[in-house]
């Protein structure tokens, strides 16, 4: 699996836009554009729902992706060791059964 940056440089080439182009329809500049394929900057996740239409792909995987990919490169800048990933997940799995059961409770 290649880095977010690289998806969305591999994504642009398949629709045969140059980064201006690209640039253009996502509102970035094109150097920002060019930061953001080489892993230089991160894309505002704002933009994610913009970048999914462009793109036709599902939203929800899209955002999968990015986070995904923001997790790992964190995970590797702090030298954090392999268990940080199954950790995430419990945490995750922790996350969602508190706000379920929030969510359930009668006042």
């Amino acid at each position: 699996m290649a880095s977010f940056g690289k998806y969305i440089k591999t994504e642009r080439e398949k629709k045969g836009w140059s980064q201006t182009e690209f640039g253009a329809l996502i509102k970035i500049n094109t150097p920002a554009i060019s930061r953001i394929e080489n892993d230089k900057k991160r894309l505002s996740v704002a933009k994610l729902e913009l970048l999914a239409e462009l793109f036709k792909t599902d939203y929800i995987q899209l955002k999968d992706r990015y986070f995904a990919d923001k997790f790992a490169k964190e995970a590797y800048e702090y030298k954090c060791s392999e268990k940080v990933h199954a950790l995430a997940e419990t945490q995750s799995s922790y996350i969602r059964e508190i706000n379920s059961k929030q969510g359930k409770m009668k006042f």
